[in-house]
């Protein structure tokens, strides 16, 4: 494709290989320019009152809600996931998230005192101010099209910064929409941009273009890509990356709710969920009782075409995505692992693979060590807490976990033990659909957060004004002429502060008294 020649691509339900819509390609050139106009356009947007930001940004909420089903029905037919996962984890999610964020944003954005470091410098008072950063350039996956790029595009924009958001080509139908919805709210002209391009020019062209910060979600070695290139100019980046997440079954937890549990964090999407439960750990005590309840649960499992209300879990998104699945069952099946389960599949349709539950599996399998990123979970069996929390903790991911049990003091003490950055006791997975609760990794799972307030706090740089209160003042202490009797005084003040003798501190008073008038003198 010629650089300076503006395409179209033709978009297919994934299920079904159909056309259902055509999506234009921007080039390279075109990028650049609006990322300039939107860097113009910010500073007018950045001193907009935030109460007309907030007026704005809940016409998108309104847009939602109005809209709703034809939202959900793009989503399904887009990415492949089911009517009810699109609209429970995506639409319902958004629409929570900009409402959270609308009413939380003065809270979030109010100046606030830092306080008083030290008494001989009380009169020095700072004051954080939170400012934007300019212009966000927003890189999203094709796992939830929707639901990922909107909250940080609603923080982006409350916060006073212009958006350049590129979501994945895979999903360019939901791309669509989302742009529709933000552009029903009436932003000013290059406030909000939407630009479609192949995903490997993406971050070399927002990096090209200046984008003040740069935000991305997806697979681990292009998140190191990206950080390599955006090092050259120290462009702050935000990386929420990939996820190998474990489940621990406690013997006291319910093992009909640890079940259901594991069959929503795992099969959800069709697993296509970067927090979704990969590999599950299970007391000896309570096994039998769960893998029972999880077999009944697969067995039960309806696949198919997601254009019934019905259907529980739809298709994989790409079919290179399902050539993943099964390098990695394979692999597991040639070095000893067992399926203990599997769904069913549809005989007609594309890209579909059933639910598979792994037993006798080891962590030198694919499916135990690396992110599998499809409807396959590994199940292991343990006797000993500490034994589960180091199988837990071995992985070079942190992004989810979860533990299942009665008792919630166990469980708080295993969930502090595991090394991730989100861990939910009895559920799994819907945290992200939590617009209060940080959204992030630890490990090699990715860099900042997203949601909540410590997600808002990565659209804003900090500033501190530090204003001298005392009035009157003409020089400070350490101000120039410098002299012996300045050493003193200077040194007085150590020795009043913060020696253990009272003799000491006498003294060291009294060479600060002697100092004291410079700071009124001329």
């Amino acid at each position: 494709m010629a650089a300076n020649i503006s395409e179209e691509t033709k978009i297919y339900n994934p299920a079904t290989g159909e056309e259902i819509g055509i999506s234009r390609v921007h080039t390279k050139e075109e990028v650049l320019e609006i990322i300039s106009n939107a860097k113009t356009a910010q500073v007018s947007w950045g001193n907009t009152s935030l109460k007309i930001r907030v007026q704005t940004l809940l016409k998108v909420r309104d847009f939602i809600v109005n809209n709703a089903d034809r939202i959900a029905s793009t989503i399904a037919q887009d990415n492949g996931k089911t009517l009810i996962d699109a609209l429970a984890t995506e639409v319902i999610a958004a629409a929570m998230a900009v409402n959270y964020y609308c009413k939380k944003s003065k809270k979030f954005l109010k100046p606030y005192s830092t306080g008083v470091g030290n008494i001989m410098l009380i009169n020095k008072r700072g004051k954080i101010y939170r400012r934007p950063y300019g212009v966000t350039g927003i890189i999203s996956p094709w796992n939830y099209p929707f639901a990922i790029p909107f909250s940080e595009v609603v923080m982006s924009l409350l916060a006073g910064n212009a958006v350049v958001l590129k979501t994945a080509g895979e999903t360019q139908l939901t791309g669509l929409i989302l742009k529709e919805a933000f552009d029903n709210a009436g932003l000013p002209e290059y406030i909000f941009n939407y630009v479609t391009m192949p995903g490997k020019l993406a971050g070399e062209t927002f990096l090209e273009g200046k984008v003040d910060k740069l935000f991305f979600t997806g697979s681990v070695g292009v998140g190191k890509i990206l950080m390599r290139q955006a090092s050259y100019t120290l462009t702050p980046i935000n990386l929420e990356l990939g996820g190998n997440d474990a489940m621990i079954v406690c013997e006291d937890a319910d093992p009909y709710r640890a079940a259901k549990s594991a069959l929503w964090g795992g099969f959800q999407n069709a697993g296509q969920s970067c927090g979704g439960v990969e590999r599950i750990y299970v007391h000896e005590k309570i096994y039998d009782s769960f893998m029972e309840h999880l077999k009944f649960n697969i067995e039960n499992l309806k696949v198919g075409i997601p254009d019934h209300y019905d259907i529980d879990m739809g298709c994989l998104t790409t079919q290179k995505q399902v050539n993943i699945v099964k390098e990695h069952i394979e692999e597991a099946l040639s070095r000893g692992a067992e399926i203990f389960v599997k769904s069913s599949i549809p005989a007609c349709g594309q890209n579909f693979h059933p639910a598979v539950v792994l037993t006798n599996v080891n962590h030198d399998m694919l499916v135990m060590k690396d992110e599998t990123f499809g409807p396959v979970v590994g199940v292991m069996k343990f006797s000993d807490y500490d034994e589960a929390i180091e199988l837990a903790n071995d992985s070079y991911l942190g992004l989810t976990a979860s533990v299942c049990s009665r008792d919630t003091s166990r469980a708080k003490n295993i969930a502090y033990q595991i090394k991730a950055g989100a861990v939910m006791i009895n559920d799994h997975l819907m945290s992200h659909g939590l617009p209060d609760t940080p959204w992030g990794g630890f490990k090699e799972s990715g860099i900042g957060r997203s949601h909540g307030k410590l997600g808002f706090d990565e659209m804003t740089q900090p500033q501190v004004i530090i204003n001298d209160i005392l009035p009157g003042v003409k020089n400070n202490l350490w101000w120039h002429p410098f002299d012996k009797k300045l050493y003193d005084g200077l040194g007085g003040i150590l020795k009043l502060l913060y020696s253990g003798k009272v003799d000491e501190k006498v003294g060291g008073f009294a060479k600060l008294l002697k100092i004291l008038p410079k700071i009124f003198s001329k």
